[in-house]
């Protein structure tokens, strides 16, 4: 499993913009992506700053996402957030949710 890390900060009071806007328009199109698995968004305490972390099936189809859809979805947050996200890749070590351990990742 494949993970790909969205760092942004976010502009004054758009916290629950941002929230309204995951669930209604983000969402739906991250559930249309070939192997996509799952999504989880946080945001600081203050609603300065806020990440979310896809789940992929592979690195292929994190790659193709970002090259076809997240264009669309960076479009959607443009106002409401500061600057540029930050768009970082990983591999997934362990999940106790989609029950990957490092046992397995070494088999």
């Amino acid at each position: 499993m494949y993970a790909r890390q969205v760092s942004m900060v976010l502009k004054p009071d758009s916290r629950a913009a941002l929230e309204r806007k995951i669930e209604s328009d983000i969402l739906p199109l991250l559930r249309k992506q070939k192997g996509f698995q799952d999504e989880i968004s946080f945001v600081s305490p203050a609603g300065k700053e806020a990440f979310a972390v896809s789940l992929w099936d592979n690195k292929e189809s994190a790659e193709a996402y970002n090259r076809t859809a997240y264009p669309q979805v960076s479009g959607l947050l443009s106002g409401l957030i500061e600057g540029t996200p930050r768009v970082q890749y990983y591999e997934v070590a362990n999940s106790t949710a989609h029950k990957i351990s490092a046992k397995q990742q070494a088999a």
